[in-house]
């Protein structure tokens, strides 16, 4: 087997996750989650390569905070994660996301909580 192919066999899914484990808990869930999200875990590696590349370009602390708004968005790539430390939307609370609740206007059609006592 020619050696990229041997270096390639290293990378295995529990490599990744162990590795993104040193980066905190939602790092580790998104390279999870892109490895589940493939058919096959190998065709997530350079995704979860990339993730943890822009630890490196950001620092950690960016880098979780980015992978948590990920994976509140279920957004499983590397330019998803790439995307919003760009545009700072990692420093932003993730209670941004929840629009506010719309109240009902009153209808005839709307029964209410008296109506199930």
């Amino acid at each position: 087997m020619p050696a990229s192919h041997r270096a390639h066999l290293e990378w295995t899914p529990g490599r990744l996750v162990r590795w993104a484990r040193t980066v905190g808990p939602p790092t580790a869930a998104l390279v999870e989650g892109v490895l589940t999200a493939r058919p096959h875990p190998e065709q997530g590696d350079r995704s979860c390569l990339g993730i943890l590349r822009l630890g490196k370009t950001h620092g950690d602390q960016r880098l979780e905070a980015a992978c948590g708004r990920a994976l509140a968005l279920r957004a499983f790539s590397d330019r998803s994660v790439e995307s919003i430390l760009r545009t700072g939307l990692d420093r932003q609370p993730l209670l941004a996301l929840v629009p506010p609740p719309v109240p009902l206007r009153p209808h005839d059609n709307l029964r209410g909580p008296g109506y199930y006592r």
